[in-house]
């Protein structure tokens, strides 16, 4: 490994682009360590109290503790992920959508559009919530001049974020939106190792510390994991020259749906708790929905697996794939074309779908019933949802340096 980062900084394209990548990074750090102004040092300390759990918890890490310092980068990447996913849900029901994702350049620079104006309307909510928050939890009220100078700083925070992360994707390397994601999980690292190491029992230490191993290896496992349908393409004779008749295959993920059903199940987990505590006469039930409750771990296990198959038949569709097979003579062996193509390609994704659920489910299961169980901090820093996406951004921004080395005939990182 340490060979391959010696080539890449040989060449000198690759080293501008890494060294570009990490001073956005360190920039965007920065942002998410500047408070937004009108706050003071003592109401950040109580507010920091209100964001250990829950879905704020689950914000907090994904804006690498931005949110409980109030910073200008509090929002984080989420606005821009969720205009994301709405788009992506708009495209299997819009048709016009539809058809300007099968434009290509054209139509995708469309979709990127409406997507940068409706991260910066989720944000302009968002930041509007978030104030709300401040106020009744710290039980302060700001005037309205420092309300409107603070939503406009993190609707501003918002708008940078989006900017940064599509640099990033066009003059870095790797994805710039999972990059930030990565850099804000990563940010909280060292307290994780800190509260882990300050336990009283050095067995427990070891125990956490060889379960994070051996999940790390779990999750690099299926993510590599893939179900390929072997395709032939038909041979043409034009003149004295043969075409086509080469055999490839198409890889399917096992865990296509990748962190998204879990971020759908701990949102809608965490609403009906929040709703039942303002109703009185059904307070007693919000119990319920405590992350110490039973019925939240086996519901919300049955969330991720309904959301992997809800969310893989969305974003895949099997018809488009039959088609374009068709169009271009390929053709699954022993597989008639057209409809028993489609059929065929549904029947995989099915069966490759339970593992991949049953996996998700496990990955978030287990950090949190160890944590309810042993109430070990480092499990909810890092807990699978966490490294899951560590993990896979590590993959994918490595995959990426791996083609650029062997392009230039050096040895990558894998062997």
């Amino acid at each position: 490994m340490i060979t391959a980062l010696g080539n890449a900084f040989k060449v000198e394209e690759l080293r501008k682009k890494i060294l570009f990548t990490l001073a956005m990074l360190a920039l965007y750090r920065l942002g998410a360590n500047i408070p937004v102004p009108g706050v003071s040092p003592q109401q950040l300390q109580q507010l920091a109290a209100t964001t250990s759990s829950g879905v704020l918890g689950l914000l907090n890490l994904f804006s690498g503790g931005a949110l409980e310092r109030f910073a200008v980068f509090s929002l984080g990447i989420m606005p821009y992920i969720t205009a994301t996913i709405i788009m992506q849900l708009l495209t299997a029901v819009i048709p016009k959508i539809e058809q300007w994702q099968k434009e290509g350049e054209a139509g995708q620079r469309k979709i990127t559009q409406i997507s940068r104006y409706l991260t910066l309307g989720i944000g302009l909510i968002e930041s509007i919530g978030y104030i709300a928050l401040f106020q009744g939890t710290l039980k302060v009220t700001f005037p309205w001049t420092t309300r409107i100078v603070m939503l406009i700083t993190l609707l501003a925070g918002t708008a940078l974020i989006m900017w940064m992360g599509e640099l990033i994707t066009q003059r870095g390397i790797g994805n710039g939106m999972s990059l930030l994601i990565f850099a804000n999980i990563i940010a909280r690292f060292p307290q994780a190792i800190f509260s882990a190491f300050s336990l009283s029992s050095p067995l427990l230490v070891v125990v956490v510390g060889i379960l994070f191993l051996l999940v790390i290896a779990a999750i690099v496992t299926m993510e590599k994991a893939q179900r390929r349908i072997p395709v032939q393409y038909a041979k043409r004779i034009v003149g004295r020259k043969v075409y086509g008749g080469a055999g490839t295959y198409i890889p399917l993920k096992i865990n296509g749906a990748n962190v998204i059903p879990i971020i759908f199940a701990i949102a809608i987990l965490q609403f009906p708790g929040v709703v039942l505590r303002y109703v009185p006469s059904l307070a007693k039930y919000s119990n319920l929905f405590a992350p110490q409750s039973w019925f939240y771990l086996v519901f919300g296990s049955l969330l991720i697996v309904f959301f992997t198959y809800f969310y893989t038949a969305l974003v895949f569709n099997p018809i488009d794939l039959a088609d374009n097979l068709r169009k271009q003579g390929g053709f699954i062996p022993g597989v008639r074309p057209g409809k028993n193509t489609v059929q065929y390609i549904e029947n995989v994704l099915l069966r490759i779908n339970l593992p991949g659920a049953i996996f998700l489910a496990a990955i978030w299961l287990l950090p949190t019933v160890l944590f309810n169980l042993t109430k070990v901090t480092a499990l909810q820093y890092f807990g699978g949802t966490s490294i899951l996406i560590m993990v896979g951004v590590s993959l994918e921004t490595m995959n990426q340096l791996e083609s650029q080395l062997k392009m230039r005939h050096y040895d990558g990182f894998f062997r």
